[in-house]
């Protein structure tokens, strides 16, 4: 057994079950210890036992069997300990001036009579408060910490456990290990499931079945689709808990009549659907209020709106096209309009028609976007107020829910939404839940981009369903037929080669192939493009105008290997803050991944750290000018991003995009993925990789099968 102070933690894995630290012994001899620290942490006493092991690499290291906290007695060692960040609210000068004040009796006197820490100067009531506050729930939480980490919860999970159920943890632990799974982002049924295992829960017991079938809509759910075939389903489950197939028939009834899954037959032989009980909501009641709106009577009783377009044309310096004029005076004639096009066939000036031609009839006329930098794009556009359809519906947070529905309807008597094919099932549902029968729809976007992050395949189900009005814009205008972009753009799309613009020497062009016969040639290529290259020839900004967009995480050219090169290129001074394996520094480009309500930000949204502080443990992050705070808890909310996956891109544009293709990203070389990924250029696309790859990507149309049933709802309901 060895005692000492834990200095400093110089790697900890993500999963926190595994650290190499740094310990310094009484003497002042310093040792590095191996292993699962729990949830120890730098400026602690900690008591090690285990065995001493020569690591060939790394040297001499003591391996950790078991690890204990032990309050420190020196005067420097509780100094340490207070200013660690353990207690909220005490840095290292309070930290010294608390010691001075009360000595080696300090932590007697906090866990006896905190109220006395007010005789300390600088210590007020509202702040001994929050201190006396923070001490208790520390004392709390070890008592929380240990009982779950004896049941293997590691430290990193075992801190979000106690941030989501605080003192009803080890209850909740106890009775519904697989809660976690339900409530907690990061804890998968597979934790979750080691937990109820570790805590004796029978493999074959009803909670553990209901828990499996459950978690395996929620991830195809991750995958796009709205349900699971009912064999598929079980499939899945047998997989993942190990038991033979005809125990699930029971779990399956039970979940049903929990009202947890609907269970729906779907006839011509094909076995029934499964889905989880809001997905099944959601597109059913998404496809009733939108066959409401498309069968309910037109506002219009207007006359004359050709020679009105007319003078519109003239005012805008446009001339349009046919198609243009067809999706510019469609919703004028249908309540509900789809208008799909591919870049440089002129979406924008059809909405900028549309709503001039609208405030002319005296309508009353609202834009919205999925995301907020699509919403800018569209205010910038057409100078009118656009926002993000969250904020349009006023989302509330702790109400789970937005205060505009059927109940308390928008009001609005023409609604267009850009950038349609990012929009999922639910945000479906909230936006025509949200319309009264009198309102028009107009939905634009490109149908033949990747379909939505979230679940469902709303555009491509619509358009589908022939029950709406769809203006598909498919001519490239003059302006647009100059860029190689739009034109490759258009000819991927047709499943043709991309080619690159002829060019005088010196002269700059639009588009580049640059070859890469290796992961590692490309990925060095990659950070020469995005550090030195680009911004020099162009003059782009490498951080806010530069994107590389990759095919997939792993890898060389993949996203996490292209950030850690690149924080590395960007911030290589920079004071870093260590959680698990990631590194965090001021400076650095980050991108939110999942939607938090309460701090506005949502999946995909890209800022830079402005500032670290380590005295309230939270990191500041500029949106587009607007400041979030996050706890260092949360920061698994983000991650870096000066690479990111093309599904991520979805609904931004870039200066100038850079994008590996290679043949190692096969599974993942489709062509509405290489389509959508040059559609995100407006200045600048560079690929780096092979032709071959490019080609595979190009031939493949094979998009990936989502199962919804939206499009047979509203045939449907038209039927009706």
């Amino acid at each position: 057994m060895i005692k000492g102070t834990l200095s400093k933690i110089r790697f900890e894995s993500d999963n926190g079950e595994f650290a190499v630290c740094e310990l310094e012994m009484s003497s002042g001899r310093k040792v590095t210890i191996v292993g699962n620290i729990m949830s120890s942490r730098p400026g602690e006493t900690v008591e090690v036992n285990g065995q001493w092991q020569n690591d060939a690499r790394y040297g001499r290291q003591f391996a950790i069997d078991a690890i204990r906290p032990v309050p420190p007695t020196t005067r420097e060692g509780i100094e340490k300990y207070l200013s660690s960040g353990f207690v909220e609210g005490i840095g290292p000068v309070l930290a010294e001036r608390i010691v001075d004040h009360f000595g080696e009796d300090t932590l007697d006197l906090l866990d006896e009579n905190p109220e006395r820490i007010t005789e300390v100067d600088g210590i007020g009531k509202v702040r001994a408060k929050r201190i006396m506050s923070a001490w208790a729930e520390q004392r709390q939480v070890r008592s929380v910490m240990v009982f779950l980490q004896s049941h293997g919860v590691s430290p990193g999970f075992a801190v979000k456990i106690w941030k989501q159920y605080a003192e009803r943890s080890i209850r909740i632990v106890r009775e519904n290990p697989y809660k976690l799974a339900e409530d907690i982002h990061g804890i998968g049924f597979k934790t979750a499931d080691a937990i109820a295992l570790e805590a004796g829960l029978e493999k074959d017991s009803l909670a553990r079945l209901r828990a499996g079938l459950l978690y395996c809509l929620r991830e195809a759910h991750s995958d796009g689709h709205m349900y699971l075939p009912l064999g598929e389903l079980k499939h899945r489950a047998v997989e993942i808990l190990g038991v033979p197939d005809d125990m699930l028939g029971a779990a399956v009834a039970d979940l049903a009549q929990d009202e947890r899954i609907v269970t729906e037959p779907l006839g011509d032989g094909r076995p029934p659907a499964v889905f989880r009980a809001p997905a099944y909501r959601a597109e059913l009641g998404a496809a009733r209020h939108l066959g409401q709106l498309v069968r309910a009577e037109h506002w219009l009783t207007f006359s004359d709106l050709d020679d009105k377009l007319a003078d519109i044309e003239r005012s805008m310096g446009v001339e349009l096209a046919r198609a243009q004029k067809q999706a510019a005076l469609a919703i004028f004639e249908h309540k509900t309009v789809v208008v799909t096009g591919g870049p440089g066939t002129g979406k924008t000036t059809i909405i900028r028609a549309v709503v001039t031609l609208a405030e002319q009839l005296d309508r009353h006329v609202k834009l919205a976007a999925p995301t907020g930098r699509a919403a800018k794009r569209m205010n910038e556009a057409t100078g009118r107020d656009a926002s993000t359809v969250h904020r349009l519906l006023e989302f509330t947070p702790k109400e789970g829910g937005f205060k505009y529905n059927e109940e308390r309807p928008l009001d609005v008597d023409l609604l267009i939404v850009d950038e349609a094919s990012m929009i999922d099932t639910y945000l479906l549902h909230a936006i025509v839940r949200a319309l009264p029968e009198s309102t028009a729809l107009l939905l634009v976007g490109d149908v033949d981009q990747l379909p939505s992050v979230g679940p469902g395949n709303v555009l491509g189900d619509i358009i589908d369903s022939d029950t709406v009005e769809v203006v598909r814009l498919t001519e490239v205008f003059r302006q647009a037929e100059q860029s190689a972009i739009v034109t490759n753009a258009h000819r991927i799309n047709a499943g043709q080669m991309p080619v690159v613009p002829q060019r005088k020497a010196g002269e700059l062009v639009d588009f580049y192939t640059i070859a890469a016969k290796s992961p590692q040639e490309a990925q060095e290529k990659i950070i020469e493009l995005v550090s030195d290259r680009v911004p020099n020839a162009f003059g782009y900004d490498p951080i806010d105008e530069v994107q590389i967009l990759s095919p997939m995480h792993k890898g060389d050219v993949g996203c996490s290997a292209l950030n850690r090169k690149l924080q590395a290129r960007f911030n290589p001074g920079a004071d870093a803050l260590e959680r698990g394996s990631k590194k965090w520094k001021v400076g650095d480009k980050v991108m939110q991944i999942r939607n938090n309500y309460e701090l506005e930000v949502f999946n995909g949204d890209i800022g830079q750290i402005s500032l670290i502080n380590r005295d309230d443990d939270t990191v500041w992050v500029n949106f587009d000018g607007r400041r979030v705070t996050y706890d260092f808890t949360d920061l698994d909310e983000l991650v870096l991003a000066y690479a990111i996956t093309v599904h991520k891109s979805q609904g931004s544009e870039y200066a100038a995009v850079i994008l590996p293709v290679l043949t190692q990203h096969y599974v993942m070389l489709q062509r509405n993925l290489l389509y959508t990924a040059v559609t995100r250029a407006k200045k600048l696309v560079v690929v780096v990789g092979s032709e071959k790859a490019v080609g595979i990507a190009v031939r493949n149309n094979r998009s990936q099968l989502r199962y919804t049933r939206l499009d047979e709802r509203l045939r449907e309901i038209a039927r009706k």
